[in-house]
């Protein structure tokens, strides 16, 4: 069972693995033999340096702007050979900014049309290595977000999205499941972990009394991308300590 998750051999392309959950995964396939590659925003891997969850160290880095759909289509990938893809990109705005037309647009771009974007663009190399994609979604996807229309559909949009890209893709040998978090401490979060009060108040609302950590996220990715999972298409699988109960 151990060699099940061994990705020796193998290429891993990580969108959003900067920091976070994207991040923990990217290293989680790194640390089981995979060459890993990161896309991200910002121009170079240094600028992530001291950010709090980021650990760039054997990774290849590259900037692309995933709301960019032309530069999504135009990108050079330095691999012929994709066997994982997680599309893990996010994007959240406060304040009532999601009511707004431009707004919800935006935020819908980022967690749910390049999800297509880039599945699109790796279709031909995922299905000639048989690989996987995993699309991380959250358990907003089942559930009202005071504030954010635009991200709760996005989420619901993109559970909806895997399974019919499973069922499409599932002739030519490639799976598409999902991965969907609960509360877990990242910079998308900080809203809530920086104040303690908040904090508090969202533990309580969870089963298990506590809030996910990014590796434990990483540990389902992993599942999904192995032969573990090989009969696994079309699912969401919901990691959030119980909350959505």
């Amino acid at each position: 069972m151990i060699a099940d998750t061994d990705f020796s051999g193998k290429t891993v392309l990580v969108v959003g693995g900067s920091a976070g959950i994207g991040n923990a995964a990217a290293q989680a396939f790194r640390a089981r033999g995979a060459e890993v590659h990161v896309w991200a925003r910002k121009p170079s891997a240094e600028d992530y340096a001291d950010a709090p969850g980021s650990d760039m160290t054997g990774l290849h880095y590259h900037q692309v702007d995933v709301s960019d759909f032309d530069a999504v289509e135009a990108w050079a990938p330095p691999f012929d050979r994709l066997d994982v893809l997680v599309c893990c990109q996010g994007h959240v705005l406060y304040r009532r900014a999601e009511f707004q037309v431009k707004g919800f647009q935006e935020v819908l771009d980022v967690n749910l049309t390049s999800n297509m974007a880039i599945i699109g663009r790796f279709q031909p190399m995922l299905e000639t290595a048989k690989g996987s994609v995993i699309v991380v979604s959250s358990t907003a996807a089942f559930h009202a977000t005071v504030g954010n229309p635009a991200y709760t559909a996005s989420k619901a949009g993109a559970v909806a999205l895997v399974r019919t890209l499973a069922q499409g893709m599932a002739a030519s040998g490639v799976r598409v499941n999902g991965l969907a978090p609960g509360f877990v401490p990242t910079r998308m979060t900080r809203v809530t972990t920086d104040r303690e009060d908040r904090a508090e108040t969202m533990r309580a609302r969870i089963p298990m009394g506590r809030f996910g950590q990014p590796e434990e996220m990483a540990g389902v990715c992993l599942f999904l991308a192995s032969p573990l999972a090989s009969y696994v298409t079309g699912q969401t699988i919901i990691c959030d300590g119980g909350l959505v109960l």
